[in-house]
């Protein structure tokens, strides 16, 4: 019995090293196509993220019409526990009139981080933010958010949002 186990393990170990043998001389020597894949996901993964900053930007900046532009037409939207439809209908009944009250919209320590799985992303964010309103009020909430992305014709786009915040917890 112990042979016929040795006998195996080293009928395994010849096939592994007869494969790698003949992938060194089958037109395998070149392995730099290998490499570029393997830092694609990384470049698509920065991509991702940079769209996840590029909201943040664009809410800071107020500015609705960049904001459209990264997310896709059929996207949903949850904020705080409530399904707000579309990017497009979320602006309409919610974030677009918020737009006109805020007179000062900043986020500190924001952490953004993103998962590739195939053609999505899968992203995840933490931050801080503060808004003064046009009535002297100051907002100052700790948020997370998650986000699923889609690449299609080259260009990562927002499917699906959910952002959550609280009150700062005192330490």
């Amino acid at each position: 019995m112990r042979f016929t186990g040795f006998a195996a393990a080293a009928a395994a170990a010849l096939a592994a090293m007869a494969t790698a043998a003949h992938a060194q001389h089958a037109g395998h020597g070149d392995h730099s196509a290998h490499s570029a894949q393997i830092a694609a996901p990384d470049a698509l993964t920065q991509q991702a993220q940079a769209v996840l900053v590029a909201y943040r930007e664009a809410l800071v900046a107020r500015d609705e019409a960049a904001m459209r532009t990264l997310f896709a037409a059929d996207s949903l939207v949850f904020e705080n526990g409530k399904a707000e439809g579309t990017f497009a209908q979320y602006m309409e009944h919610h974030l677009g009139p918020e737009l006109g009250e805020i007179t000062e919209f900043a986020f500190t320590n924001p952490t953004v981080n993103a998962r590739i799985v195939g053609h999505v992303a899968y992203g995840h964010e933490t931050y801080r933010y503060r808004i003064a309103l046009t009535d002297g009020r100051v907002i100052e909430r700790d948020g997370v958010a998650t986000s699923v992305l889609t690449h299609e014709d080259g260009n990562w786009k927002i499917v699906q949002y959910h952002s959550s915040s609280r009150a700062p917890r005192q330490n």
